[in-house]
């Protein structure tokens, strides 16, 4: 349980941290390419055996590790876009509510990994909990004609999730947690430097110190949220039973859709009306049914 606090306290810090650059008005893709060399490195220092280039290519988990790193990057503009086109709210559901993938297919493949009567109800007060707690009225017309990008967020958060699970359950122990995350951020770090190399506005933000503190700031938390629910899904109890993975993925949102809403009611002065209220409470709900599930 303690890996699982430990991620959810590492995924609001990335909230804080985009939270945080925004009111500084700071560009956020070169704290994100920063953000992402840090991640590397911390992985390559907390990974417990010398490392080589040849053996890390050799990895089975590699070439998912590629493509998940990949993805990192795709979802970041594909938050932006969706941002602009479809509103802030329906991205923000369209993405927290991919949690259904790797609860879905954590119970696919894993046959102890089972659908209980508690699970059911804890994942149906999940989804209606994290809608209702990130909902805000619209201040804006959404542009139906591009419905479709949320939709792709949607699928696009939730295959990520997913692969990071078949990672986790096939082939990344405990002593791989490190060296696969590291790899994993490495991957996004090289996409992101390509993006940022065609784009020579940017150039110059890489001088300024306040960037890459927030970088690595960031990094050290983004970092953890990965290295921290891959541990939580090996974790194994004294007695050698652990927690369902789908369990942890539904609390795991539960916790960071929660906590992130109370840091930004609390620090950051925003407002929760009722509706927002009742998300909570029902995400509360959601949090005893799974682990009682």
């Amino acid at each position: 349980m303690h890996f699982l606090i430990l991620c959810i306290l590492s995924s609001t810090g990335i909230f804080i941290v985009f939270k945080s650059i925004d009111r500084f008005s700071l560009p956020s893709l070169p704290v994100i390419l920063i953000n992402y060399l840090t991640a590397t490195l911390l992985g390559l220092l907390l990974t417990s055996y010398p490392l080589q280039v040849s053996s890390l290519t050799g990895r089975e988990w590699f070439p998912l590790s590629v493509v998940i790193g990949v993805l990192f990057i795709v979802m970041f503009f594909l938050v932006a876009y969706s941002s602009r086109k479809a509103g802030i709210s329906i991205t923000t559901v369209a993405s927290k509510m991919s949690v259904i993938f790797p609860i879905v297919f954590s119970m696919i493949i894993d046959t102890s990994d089972r659908l209980t009567l508690a699970k059911g109800t804890a994942i149906l007060c999940t989804l209606t909990g994290v809608a209702l707690t990130v909902y805000q009225p619209k201040t804006r017309k959404t542009d139906w004609s591009s419905v479709y990008i949320p939709l792709l967020l949607f699928a696009g958060m939730g295959l990520v999730d997913s692969m990071v699970k078949y990672a986790q359950h096939r082939y990344v122990t405990d002593a791989e947690v490190a060296p696969f995350s590291s790899v994993l951020f490495l991957n996004a770090f090289i996409s992101g430097l390509i993006v940022v190399g065609l784009m020579p506005r940017y150039y110059r933000s890489f001088l300024k110190g306040a960037i890459w503190g927030w970088g690595m700031l960031l990094g050290a938390v983004n970092f953890g949220s990965v290295f921290f629910l891959v541990r939580a899904l090996n974790y194994l109890q004294p007695g050698g039973s652990s927690m369902d993975s789908s369990v942890i993925f539904g609390i795991n949102n539960v916790g960071i859709v929660t906590l992130s809403v109370l840091t930004g009611l609390l620090i950051f002065r925003e407002k929760l009306r009722a509706v927002n209220w009742v998300g909570i409470g029902l995400s509360a709900i959601a949090l005893i049914l799974f682990m009682l599930g």
